[in-house]
């Protein structure tokens, strides 16, 4: 029967311990990971954002979330409000956090 099935013998030895020391540097590596993929990206995009929204100013043309483009008419900084003017006629109050980008003067008249 030995010819095809060795013989098992068991193991005199303990058991390696460990892993004590490998688990925390995967842990590291993993905390280090999330840090300059996904945290340090996302805390930059806020950092941007936060200063477009102070830097907004009455007749900056801007783009918001939904897609609407116009000029600023009226800001609030109490209420966090800001009236954009999408022609003569029309005026959107939305809030400062929609709008998603301030573009460069102009860019009403050329589309």
């Amino acid at each position: 029967m030995s010819l095809f099935i060795s013989n098992a013998h068991a193991s005199t030895g303990a058991a390696a311990a460990g892993g004590g020391v490998e688990m925390l540097i995967m842990l590291a590596i993993f905390g280090l990971v999330f840090y300059f993929l996904i945290y340090r990206p996302q805390a930059k995009r806020v950092k941007e954002h936060k200063s477009l929204m102070s830097a907004m100013a009455k007749g900056d043309e801007v783009l918001t979330q939904g897609g609407l483009v116009g000029k600023i008419v009226k800001i609030a900084d109490d209420k966090d409000f800001v009236v954009i003017s999408l022609n003569e006629q029309a005026e959107v109050t939305v809030q400062k956090s929609a709008v998603s980008a301030v573009l460069p003067k102009g860019t009403m008249k050329s589309l």
